[in-house]
């Protein structure tokens, strides 16, 4: 008892700094018993969030992954897959997979094991790199579909345990230490790496960003399963195809849901454009591993600022957010087409960097705005149908993506990205003439066209 009293200590303090909480703690939404660990189980998450946001960085599929796949010569339609890969494999399987996981009480071992499933994939990752150009390509995609599944399984599991461990009130400050603390780690590592590797062209740098994510992954499992949980509600898990069907069905009732997911997939393009950018930038800077380095300096810089930044305005027209982020994300497309016209070579490096600083910027605002929209607009009876059937029709976009590898290989690069910028154009156009959140959800016998 002395030594858990000990442990707590910390956990206490920390609680007490983050979440402004001293000797009245609220606990609204959660168990009495679950109330009395909740600074210890905050710690652990943000904990956990630390180590998989830097991570996340470290060996992102929109960034470093095609970025070492294009430095070993794979082709490019395989490294045009990752980014597609990585996200429909994590949703496509999700309204299967949460029926499954209500069968149990506690769900912090699914998210414990998936986590050391995708440690596992990534470590992987290291000896596929001495096979062949094309072999190592599909290996890496092999691989990163296996950590794409095991996200998406560990991703329904997180929600569960944190709505059952923190209370409301709290989740949203979790979420942000979360993202902030494992945003500037990311910060550090790639500064670290970009004033260490110097002009070193070997794979010896890739391969240091890969193990260090796997180790990562490793360690952030480790901390979730110390996660003090109860037992849940095991019954009521619902079946995938009555969940689809109702879900067809609801969508063809709600013409203002029907045009936040035609929005929604159309701003995808914001994301599709990422490893594009890392390809567009080989071929404009050359291949070294300290371009690379300072790229992912300007992704975390903006993997930290950006949030902030657009949850100022979020809440008081979410969809123009979504608008702006569209905007933001053409004119980051135009800006990327420009590097290769500049003469000097450190200004195309100078412009580049400010690309994938931008490109953050305009994820962020994108995936802010079509979250916070969507929590607002939708009623809770019907937000857990929402969420599922407009996430499972994303993740069949983001297969389709797919495609957008095969182009770039017949077509080159800066025609995807004109094309993705004509895409960003017209989800701008679709997200403006969304209807205010409040209105989203008609009556059903008021829906129409």
């Amino acid at each position: 008892m002395e030594v858990r009293d000990f442990a707590d200590r910390p956990a206490e303090w920390v609680y007490e700094v983050v979440a402004g909480e001293e000797d009245e703690r609220t606990c609204d939404a959660i168990s009495d018993d679950a109330c009395a660990e909740v600074p210890g189980n905050f710690l652990l998450n943000a904990l956990n969030g630390v180590c998989t946001k830097l991570a996340e960085q470290l060996a992102s599929p929109g960034l470093v992954l095609p970025w070492v796949l294009g430095a070993i010569g794979a082709p490019t339609a395989l490294i045009g897959l990752l980014v597609p890969v990585r996200r429909a494999a994590a949703l496509l399987p999700q309204l299967a997979v949460a029926g499954w996981i209500r069968a149990y009480p506690k769900r912090k071992w699914f998210w414990t094991g998936a986590g050391l499933v995708q440690a596992g994939a990534l470590a992987a990752m290291v000896p596929a790199l001495w096979l062949s150009p094309t072999q190592a390509g599909g290996a890496v995609v092999a691989l990163l579909a296996v950590f794409a599944v095991a996200s998406g399984v560990g991703s329904v599991a997180f929600k569960d345990v944190v709505a059952k461990t923190i209370p409301r009130g709290r989740r949203g400050r979790l979420l942000g230490v979360r993202a902030t603390a494992g945003g500037l780690l990311a910060l550090v590592a790639a500064a670290v790496l970009r004033f260490t590797v110097a002009e070193e062209e070997s794979l010896g740098p890739y391969v240091a960003l890969l193990v260090a994510a796997a180790a990562l992954w490793v360690l952030a499992a480790g901390l979730f399963a110390g996660i003090r949980e109860g037992g849940g509600a095991s019954e009521g898990g619902r079946n995938a195809f009555e969940e689809g069907r109702a879900g067809l069905r609801f969508l063809g009732e709600q013409p203002g849901f029907r045009r936040f997911v035609f929005a929604r997939a159309l701003l995808l393009s914001a994301q599709f454009a990422v490893p594009f950018y890392a390809l567009h930038a080989q071929a404009v800077t050359g291949v070294n591993a300290s371009h690379l380095a300072l790229f992912v300096m300007a992704s975390s810089l903006a993997a930290v600022v950006s949030s902030p930044f657009w949850g100022k305005f979020s809440d008081a027209a979410a969809h123009r957010v979504m608008v702006a982020g569209g905007v933001w994300s053409a004119l980051t497309i135009a800006a990327a087409l420009t590097a290769e016209l500049v003469p000097d070579e450190g200004a195309r490096l100078i412009v580049l960097t400010f690309v994938f600083l931008s490109s953050g910027f305009a994820v962020a605002g994108v995936r802010l705005g079509r979250k916070t929209y969507l929590l607002d607009g939708a009623p809770e009876v019907e937000r857990p149908l929402m969420v599922a059937v407009a996430n499972t029709l994303v993740g069949v976009m983001y297969a389709l993506g797919a495609g957008l590898g095969v182009l770039a290989a017949h077509l080159g690069i800066p025609v995807v990205l004109g094309v993705l910028g004509g895409l960003a154009v017209a989800g701008t156009a679709v997200a403006g003439s969304l209807p205010p959140a409040e209105r989203l959800v008609v009556e059903r016998g008021d829906a129409s066209g």
